[in-house]
């Protein structure tokens, strides 16, 4: 986008979701603080402010509701019991669904979607990509049919 006045805010968002996903990752695979982890990573480099915010944001948010996602996860994931699935894939998942129940005035969900399949084609195994894509096609499905059902019952 080449707009005057108009910041592009996608390459620094990006930036902060791949951030954010090896923040994640760490959390779950040394088990070490956060706080302590997101410090860390944030310092590496020179990290723009506004991709240190938003990846702050964005682990910050997971990390408090990071049991109602691993809900959603595990309802729209059933035959994958959350420990056993890989852990870049799980992340990402997590990170997608944060932005699409919790930030959805900032990120439109089919970007959120987008954003996830394309990092699990970096990050992920041969297969992260389709199953990253399934599970949050069914998490939508979801939010659509409770949407649909929620403005019928509003309409009566």
């Amino acid at each position: 986008m080449n707009i005057p006045g108009v910041v592009d805010r996608r390459p620094a968002k990006r930036r902060a979701r791949s951030a954010a996903l090896q923040v994640l990752y760490e959390i779950d695979g040394a088990r070490h603080k956060p706080e302590r982890v997101l410090e860390d990573r944030l310092k590496q480099g020179n990290t723009p402010a506004w991709v240190a915010s938003y990846t702050r944001e964005l682990v910050e948010g997971i990390v408090e509701h990071k049991a109602e996602i691993d809900n959603i996860i595990a309802t729209h994931a059933p035959e994958w019991p959350l420990m056993q699935m890989a852990t870049v894939d799980r992340n990402l998942l997590r990170i997608a669904i944060y932005e699409i129940t919790e930030e959805k005035k900032k990120t439109p969900p089919k970007v959120a979607i987008d954003e996830a399949v394309e990092l699990a084609q970096i990050f992920g195994s041969y297969s992260s990509s389709r199953f990253v894509n399934g599970v949050l096609g069914s998490v939508m499905d979801t939010i659509a049919a409770q949407e649909a059902k929620d403005l019928q019952a509003a309409e009566s």
